[in-house]
């Protein structure tokens, strides 16, 4: 029989995922890691959207924050507003922030993107393909989330690269990214999938940190678990996973990592 499949994703996608794997004749339940929270103040949200104009590129670390940066776009404003050659390009670091981008309007023409048979979707991937047209005279808006103290959240790779290349580089915080707060339910679910067979499919490093906070003092040597990228397959390694297996965040790759496990 096949193991159940935790998702820890943010619920909305842990949903989509929990269903897509349904469909595919596997047991899968969600259990977020992350919780997605609005920021306290969106006007600084609102004032980007009237400079976009001003970039030759806006980059979306994930499907939620493109989904929020639209979200909070004031009534009058639009994604080249001023005229089509206005708008920046829209740089996703894989097909999920792609897909997103779609879904708000933006021509997939208009998005630069690691291709889809890339062995790896991050911000390496994305860089190799946007590196070429970068001028010292760039200017690029980084979307994403940040943690409840305000700061950004994940790592600040492809800022780094493209400030030694010359860019200017402006980051955005849309949403704020938390530990779930979970109930006596969740946690005996968490506890109990450790150790009875299940394949926990972790997408985010700070996915398996707040696992470890949230269970502290539990050993972890009995799990399982598919990562989709080496970093986060390292973290869970680091967590005490006793086999972990990493596939690219695509359907099939994880499918076939988790029916590895048998």
């Amino acid at each position: 029989m096949m193991a159940r499949v935790i998702v820890t994703r943010p619920r909305r996608e842990a949903d989509l995922w929990v269903q897509q794997l349904r469909d595919r004749g596997l047991v899968a339940q969600a259990l977020p890691l992350i919780e997605i929270a609005p920021i306290p103040d969106p006007q600084p949200v609102a004032d980007a959207w009237r400079r976009l104009h001003l970039y030759d590129a806006v980059m979306f670390v994930s499907g939620n924050a493109v989904e929020q940066f639209f979200a909070l776009k004031p009534l009058e404003m639009s994604w080249g507003a001023t005229s089509p050659a206005d708008a920046p390009r829209a740089w996703a670091t894989g097909p999920g922030t792609r897909q997103a981008l779609q879904q708000a309007g933006i021509a997939d023409a208009d998005v630069d993107a690691p291709d889809v048979a890339a062995t790896q979707f991050d911000s390496e991937a994305l860089w190799l393909r946007v590196a070429p047209v970068l001028s010292p005279r760039s200017r690029v808006l980084i979307v994403r989330g940040s943690d409840a103290a305000g700061r950004s959240a994940g790592r600040p790779w492809l800022s780094d690269q493209l400030q030694t290349a010359g860019a200017t580089v402006d980051l955005l915080p849309v949403y704020q990214r938390l530990a779930p707060a979970w109930s006596p339910v969740e946690r005996a679910l968490a506890a109990e999938a450790l150790h009875d067979g299940s394949v926990w499919l972790f997408s985010s490093s700070e996915a398996v940190l707040h696992l470890r906070e949230l269970l502290p003092g539990h050993a972890f040597g009995a799990g399982r678990a598919v990562a989709t990228h080496p970093r986060i397959a390292q973290a869970a390694r680091d967590a005490g996973f006793g086999v972990v297996a990493e596939a690219r965040p695509a359907l099939d790759d994880v499918i076939a990592s988790i029916e590895s496990f048998r």
